[in-house]
This record gives structure tokens, sequence and C-alpha cells, in this order.
């Protein structure tokens, strides 16, 4: 029924995959089922606002008014309780994917010679664009929106993997050195702070200098 709308769809059958593909293909709006069987929708939606503004509509069959609060407060944008018509379907996606008022369009992030934009995902260094792995630009914008903060480890698997992703340090570990390497290509100094024990913060201190061969950092 999407599809014969002009929508293009992607679909997922558990939470995490529906996480690593919303930042794979940057989806205009993302359809919600509650009831996943890996039990995702809540950290679905915990790990989206970590760095998306992707306006997400829950489908469920719980019509209680409890049920629908915690959806909205969890950072769901619309709740359609089950059964609903196609018509309502449609209308509800039009609707969320207007432009919010007063919300910003800018970037995200600013310092120095970075600018990071969370909207658009781009991010330059020094002028140059940066090309980053779709989990590679997860941890960024993650590490971005609290820079000079500490984000724990299990906040930072959960945003790249989602749920269920308690056995994944070894892999955060090799996607920050990874990270870490290809940001040092750019012409800046773009740290990552290792707080052992704990997770990880992004501190900003950028060069002039452009950097003098490929793989310095």
């Amino acid at each position: 029924m999407l599809e014969a709308e002009g929508y293009r769809v992607f679909e997922a059958e558990s939470g995490g995959e529906g996480l690593t593909k919303a930042v794979e293909r940057k989806p205009d709006v993302i359809v919600l089922e509650w009831g996943l069987l890996d039990g995702g929708g809540w950290g679905v939606l915990q790990g989206l606002q970590e760095w998306s503004q992707i306006p997400v509509l829950v489908l469920s069959e719980q019509t209680e008014e409890q049920a629908k609060v915690a959806a909205l407060d969890a950072g769901a944008r619309d709740y359609l309780t089950k059964p609903f018509g196609s018509g309502e379907l449609l209308a509800r996606l039009r609707v969320l994917q207007r432009p919010l008022p007063n919300v910003p369009e800018g970037p995200l992030l600013i310092e120095g010679e970075l600018v990071a934009n969370l909207v658009t995902h781009d991010i330059t260094l020094s002028g140059r664009s940066v090309k980053l792995t779709p989990k590679e630009e997860a941890l960024f914008f993650v590490l971005a929106r609290y820079a000079g903060k500490v984000v724990t480890c299990a906040h930072l698997m959960r945003s790249v993997w989602g749920t269920h992703s308690e056995e994944r340090i070894h892999d955060l570990r090799v996607l920050v050195t990874h990270l870490r390497k290809k940001l040092g290509l750019y012409g800046g100094e773009i740290l990552i702070r290792t707080e052992e024990g704990v997770g990880y913060s992004l501190s900003l201190s950028v060069q002039h200098e452009p950097a003098s061969a490929p793989g310095h950092s």
C-alpha cells in the first residue's frame, strides 16, 4: 500500500535490525511496531533519539491512554491503534513529514573548523567533506551531541547496534579506533578520550594544517 503511494519501503524484523537500517538508509519517517518480537520498540526509540530527528509513528494494539503516553514520552511523534484504515495511516504519515515549527535545521555542532549537521548528516572538517561508514557515523553523532561529556559504553552500544548489544564491547573499541584514524585524515585533531571502565568523550581541538599523509592521526 505504501509503495503504491510512492514510498520506498525498507523492512526490519527486529529492533536491532531496524536501528541498523535507520542508520544506513536515513528514512524520512519510521513506522514502528511497538510489540516487536525482541521487545525492541522502547529500545528503538531510545536509540534513535541519540542521533536522529526522524519522526516515528508507533503502531500498537494497546488502546490504554497510559500506553500511548509512554510511547509519546519515549520519543514517538504519533501513535496509531490497530486496527486502522489505510487512509488514516497515509494521512498521519503526511503530517509527520511536514517541517516542525521552531526546530532549527542548522548544524548540530560547530567547533573550530568542524561542522556536523544532525538533520542532513553532513560532516565537514577544514572545508572537506568527511565520509564515514553508517556505524562510524552513528557513533560520531552520539559523541558529538554530548561533546565534552562522557558517554557510557552501554549507551554507545545501544545507539549503534540497538537493543541486546551488551556483548559488543570489543566491536565498540574497534569502531572507536577506526573512527579516530579516519577523522585524522581530514586535517584536524578530534580527540576521542577513553574513560576507563565508563565510556568515551569527544573533545575538539581542530588544527589548520592538513594531515601530512594518509593514516596520520
